[in-house]
């Protein structure tokens, strides 16, 4: 018999759970036209659940889930819905919510970085672990969220199941939009540089892509980018090397400014904030070399992203990025600034090491799968149902 299956989907927009929840929707909808899947969004983001089958359906519910009354409205909602299960594909989970569920956990950064200690802390542990240990299933995304779920939150292995993600399959296509592709491939270079320009980026230049949190090392990655810059003064392709950064707005953290200002970069590198789907494969298309020299992630996209796009790789050497990269990147220690800045010298200048590395990674981004994805999150599903029969 179909299963009801409603899905919070209400993160659609956000910059990495927004991508989980996209493609995860996308991917169920070509594999399950069995199962009754409701979309639980917010209506201004509608055009971006566009494309899915008619198993498919989207309801309206306002309001955040940072809001305290969300622990009750939101549970409420979703009795309404008369549903077998449900997913939360993110960590927060409201106090009334009713089971069964599943959730997915994407890192525990608010944990380590927003909270280190107190009763802050404590308070957002235990709600963290609550929503948790009452879900059937929880889904992490890579095998160092699913360690530090279980060492961090003291939740048996036995719950978890490791299901990675995947990059967006649109990276793959190194194509821009319909309108440009129907005029000749003369125009695509044309657009590719129109796009550039509107932004008044020129090449060469490295690119930073993704949230800008304090985690995300930005401050180290400006120092670097100075050393670099330094280094490379005199050399004839290299001397008027940028930086850009895709990302929140500079104005929200002070300790990237001040980076800035003390390396008397503000002139070569250029904060973007947030910018439309087909703009960042322009720029990831467009970059020299890729650079994400994080201190934490809980899988990390963005490398990816930039491998399916023909671009070469430096990242860190921690956290869930070694597994994600695997031997396609140059991999570097994120709290040595001069190794970053070595990791990136070493790409730019080493012609058969940048070959070595674009080949690799478009080897290596295409071993993840949102198909693969989606049959494993079917399968929790249907398990997770099946600990629950109907009444």
């Amino acid at each position: 018999m179909p299963l009801r299956i409603a899905i919070d989907a209400r993160h659609v927009r956000d910059f990495g759970v927004g991508t989980y929840i996209r493609n995860l929707m996308q991917a169920l909808g070509k594999l399950d036209s069995e199962n009754q899947y409701i979309l639980v969004a917010h209506k201004s983001d509608s055009g971006l659940l566009t494309g899915l089958p008619a198993n498919f359906t989207l309801t309206w519910l306002e309001g955040r889930d940072t809001e305290f009354s969300d622990h009750f409205s939101f549970p409420l909602f979703l009795h309404s819905l008369h549903a077998d299960l449900f997913h939360i594909p993110i960590t927060i989970v409201p106090f009334f919510m009713p089971r069964p569920y599943v959730v997915t956990v994407h890192d525990v950064s608010r944990l380590m970085f927003d909270y280190p200690e107190g009763w802050r802390y404590d308070l957002r542990r235990y709600r963290f672990r609550r929503g948790l240990m009452r879900a059937d299933t929880i889904i992490a995304v890579s095998l160092a969220t699913k360690t530090d779920v279980e060492g961090l939150l003291d939740i048996p292995a036995e719950r978890i199941r490791l299901i990675y993600n995947a990059p967006d399959p649109r990276f793959f296509e190194h194509e821009p939009p319909a309108d440009a592709r129907a005029a000749g491939p003369e125009i695509l270079t044309l657009e590719r540089r129109r796009i550039l320009e509107r932004y008044q980026i020129t090449c060469p230049f490295l690119l930073y892509a993704g949230t800008i949190r304090p985690q995300k090392n930005i401050p180290r990655l400006v120092e670097a980018f100075a050393v670099l810059r330094g280094e490379l003064e005199s050399h004839p392709i290299y001397k008027d090397l940028r930086l850009v950064i895709i990302g929140d707005e500079i104005s929200r953290y002070p300790s990237v400014r001040r980076a800035v200002v003390q390396t008397r970069m503000a002139n070569a590198v250029r904060f973007l904030g947030f910018v439309p789907f087909d703009t960042l494969r322009v720029f990831y298309e467009a970059a020299t070399v890729f650079v994400f020299p994080s201190l934490y992630e809980g899988f990390g996209l963005p490398p990816l992203e930039a491998m399916a796009c023909g671009t070469p790789v430096v990242s860190s050497n921690v956290s869930s990025l070694p597994e994600v990269v695997g031997d396609a990147s140059m991999v570097v220690n994120p709290e040595n600034v001069f190794d970053i800045a070595r990791g990136i010298k070493e790409v730019l200048l080493d012609h058969e090491l940048r070959e070595r590395l674009i080949i690799a990674g478009l080897r290596q981004a295409r071993r993840f799968s949102w198909e693969r994805t989606a049959r494993e999150v079917l399968d929790t599903y249907r398990n997770s149902a099946r600990m629950h029969p109907r009444r």
